[in-house]
């Protein structure tokens, strides 16, 4: 769009004139004048404007903006731009200096203003729309000066071309908040905002409700929605990241207040603390000193994200939440701000991986090398949630895997370590993470006492070791010996548990089922020798006979009972070698007929 006044002319306006007298009698002429007039006497000026650059009149006004010096005149300026006008009449007689240090655009907007009261034309685009609609309400160049003026025509353009398309609006925006407060005085960035909202929550709804058809005709609801919510936030994300942090946070407050979808704001803010968090510097060997200008920046733009962050579960990636949280604790956030996340984060702890609760400490004064109070609050955060059985048995397997990472600090105390085990989850299948974690933590604190190492061993629940941890625990010199004790105490039980199981599970083979009728035959035969022994020793009292016939009676039993003597023993649940089981049938055997 050109603004055509005239013959294109040099863009440093040098003429001279002396029009003092006409100048403030036209100018007093033409506020009393009504609108056809106006529209007379504006030729009239376009008119005298040619005349002017015909002759090559030297100026008579010389307007100083930010240190760049302008030579123009008094008659094409006060024509069109109240600012000057009242600038000019306010002056001191003789006075042919202006001073205006705030025009917005500086020099470069100032310089198109006096083009077009020069009647020189230059093209409005995207690129200069903001700046010339800034500097045309800033000198006042209105209708009730000239008809036609740079304001209506700014105004037209932005409602007929830059507010037409998403591109332009945010282009606009963007530039916009390079002229602040006029730009928001003439509520350009107030129609940006409303034009990008309005054309991302068509756009989304217009999606989702494509998605809803795809649901119906069979597909799947949940990902084609997602994928769809993808295309969104992917065609418009990208633009708005190059928005400042206040304005950025105005359009999807606008986007929210129009019914876009909070739960797909989570993708267009991890983008944008990427862009502008990317170069942070964090690292676990202490906080690098940089411009506190920078960071302030960061930390009210990481201060904002985490206020817009969707309330909903799993809208926000837990290692995304995790590097929201390093960087708030490296930029020093309000507390507010760190707790907000580390509350997040344990709402989604049965999500995370070792790297993303392997918080570097960044005081690095002697303290450890992580963060142990910081995973120690979103480890209590997590346990205020009644999560499922598997995220409790996912954290505890992950917080297992953590004390194994920072056993080995030399400078981690007895006290935090025990108080991160006692915050543990029960819900685990085997101790043995615990267990090698104890181990690493003793193996790196030679020094501690027996009654450290005691108080260290009782959080370790010995019945929960597997057989490979008990047999290297028992061999362990660096456990205490309460906690040795205990561990071959139930490794033996398991093993007798194991053996009576054993015995009760598995079923009898067809000749083992023989056997033990034989052993009831035994017993019977037992029987009737107990008795044939009583009569006997009644019979002895009446009587004198010969001792061999006892003998021989005791040589015929016994011969007997060692033929089922194996399966008398087996009959009481025991499984040993026949040699043993020998022995020990020898001596029933004795003890039943003595």
């Amino acid at each position: 769009m050109k603004v055509d006044h005239g013959e294109n002319q040099e863009c440093l306006i040098i003429v001279i004139m002396d029009v003092e007298l006409e100048q403030a009698t036209m100018v007093t002429t033409l506020d009393m004048m009504p609108a056809k007039k106006k529209e007379l006497m504006s030729h009239a000026m376009k008119r005298t404007s040619e005349w002017i650059f015909s002759q090559e009149i030297s100026s008579d006004v010389t307007i100083h903006v930010q240190g760049v010096s302008f030579s123009l005149h008094k008659f094409p300026l006060v024509s069109k731009c109240g600012y000057i006008r009242k600038l000019i009449l306010n002056s001191k007689e003789g006075d042919h200096t202006v001073k205006i240090n705030d025009v917005p655009g500086g020099p470069e907007g100032f310089e198109l203003a006096a083009k077009f009261c020069y009647g020189i034309n230059f093209e409005l685009t995207i690129e200069n729309i903001a700046m010339v609609r800034c500097v045309a309400e800033f000198l006042e160049m209105t209708e009730e000066y000239s008809v036609g003026n740079l304001v209506s025509r700014t105004e037209a353009y932005i409602n007929e071309v830059g507010l037409n398309s998403f591109a332009g609006a945010v282009s606009i925006l963007q530039l916009s908040e390079r002229y602040l407060p006029v730009s928001e005085n003439v509520k350009l960035v107030t129609r940006c905002v409303d034009t990008i909202a309005l054309i991302v929550t068509k756009e989304s709804q217009f999606c989702l409700s494509a998605s809803a058809e795809c649901s119906s005709d069979g597909l799947d609801s949940s990902s084609s929605s997602l994928f769809h919510l993808k295309e969104v936030v992917d065609w418009w994300a990208e633009d708005l990241v190059v928005l400042s942090i206040h304005t950025f946070q105005r359009v999807l407050l606008a986007m929210i207040s129009r019914g876009f979808n909070k739960y797909a704001l989570g993708p267009i803010l991890m983008l944008y603390a990427r862009k502008c968090l990317q170069d942070l510097e964090i690292s676990g060997k202490g906080k690098n000193k940089g411009d506190p200008n920078q960071e302030n920046e960061k930390r009210v733009v990481l201060e904002t994200i985490v206020s817009l962050l969707p309330r909903e579960k799993n809208a926000i990636s837990t290692s995304y939440l995790s590097m929201l949280l390093r960087s708030a604790i490296y930029l020093e956030t309000t507390v507010a701000c760190r707790v907000d996340l580390e509350k997040r984060m344990g709402l989604q702890l049965g999500q995370a991986v070792l790297d993303d609760i392997l918080i570097p400490s960044f005081r690095f004064d002697g303290d450890t090398l992580f963060d142990i109070e910081t995973v120690q609050r979103i480890l209590m955060n997590f346990g205020e949630f009644e999560g499922p059985c598997d995220d409790m048995a996912k954290v505890g397997k992950l917080m297992e895997s953590y004390l194994a990472e920072i056993a080995s600090d030399s400078n981690l105390s007895l006290l935090k370590f025990m108080n991160l085990v006692e915050h543990i989850p029960n819900q685990r299948a085997t101790d043995d993470g615990l267990y090698k974690a104890i181990d690493i933590y003793l193996k790196a604190h030679p020094a501690l006492g027996d009654t450290e190492r005691k108080k260290l061993c009782s959080l370790l629940n010995c019945q929960k070791l597997t057989s490979e941890a008990c047999a290297h625990a028992a061999q362990n010199e660096r456990l205490s010996a309460g906690t040795v004790v205990q561990v071959l105490y139930y490794e033996q039980q398991r093993l007798r548990d194991a053996i009576d199981d054993g015995s009760r599970s598995n079923p009898l083979p067809n000749d083992v089922s023989s056997l033990q009728k034989e052993n009831k035959d035994l017993k019977f035969e037992l029987l009737k020798a107990k008795m044939r022994l009583q009569d006997i020793k009644k019979e002895k009292s009446h009587s004198d006979k010969s001792p061999s016939r006892t003998r021989s009676l005791i040589s015929t039993v016994s011969k007997k009972f060692l033929k089922f003597t194996p399966f008398l023993w087996f009959d009481h649940g025991v499984s040993n070698s026949i040699t043993r089981i020998k022995d020990k049938a020898s001596k029933v055997r004795r003890h039943s007929i003595s």
